[in-house]
């Protein structure tokens, strides 16, 4: 599959694979195996970016893949993010898409969308972005993005959600819900 096929078709949230089609070295070729690794690996797909016009050239259009953290006693030190563009000559694959109900955590800016957090219920996303901080986040359940709302979307916040049907909330509460 094409760098192309991926921005088309992959949704955010989808782990993708990538490759440039030649063997693993053995693990005593250690600048090697470290060559190999940076041309073949998985990342979850975070955001997807159109092409750019620039007054003498044009950017391709990419896609933003998150390919892990490094992390020393829970605090999050180090981001690893890759990005690739469309004329990219490395084979991708959707390993893996967004189960359905899971919970995409986003924010827009800049005209493009870019998935934060990936979580398993509406709960678990709301308790994200009460930690993280993110006040412009939205989110959106994956499965419902052409269901009953046009626009895919939940609010962030429980004052904003007060027009999701009752079934996608796994506790509903009374109060400042609305519900």
């Amino acid at each position: 599959m094409s760098a192309t096929t991926i921005i088309d078709t992959a949704p955010l949230g989808a782990l993708i694979r990538y490759t440039d089609g030649s063997p693993k070295p053995p693990a005593r070729f250690t600048k090697k195996l470290a060559a190999w690794e940076r041309s073949n690996g998985v990342g979850r797909l975070v955001k997807k970016e159109p092409p750019r016009v620039y007054p003498t050239w044009t950017a391709p259009a990419s896609f933003t893949l998150h390919e892990g953290n490094f992390s020393s006693d829970g605090v999050i030190l180090v981001t690893i993010m890759r990005s690739h563009s469309a004329d990219s000559r490395l084979i991708f694959e959707v390993a893996e898409e967004p189960k359905s109900e899971q919970v995409r955590v986003l924010l827009d800016f800049g005209g493009n969308t870019e998935l934060l957090h990936l979580a398993e219920s509406l709960t678990a996303a709301e308790l994200w972005i009460a930690r993280e901080g993110y006040r412009n986040a939205r989110l959106e359940i994956v499965g419902y993005e052409d269901g009953d709302r046009a626009d895919g979307m939940v609010a962030a916040l429980p004052k904003r959600h007060r027009d999701v049907p009752r079934l996608w909330c796994s506790e509903p509460q009374n109060g400042e819900d609305g519900i």
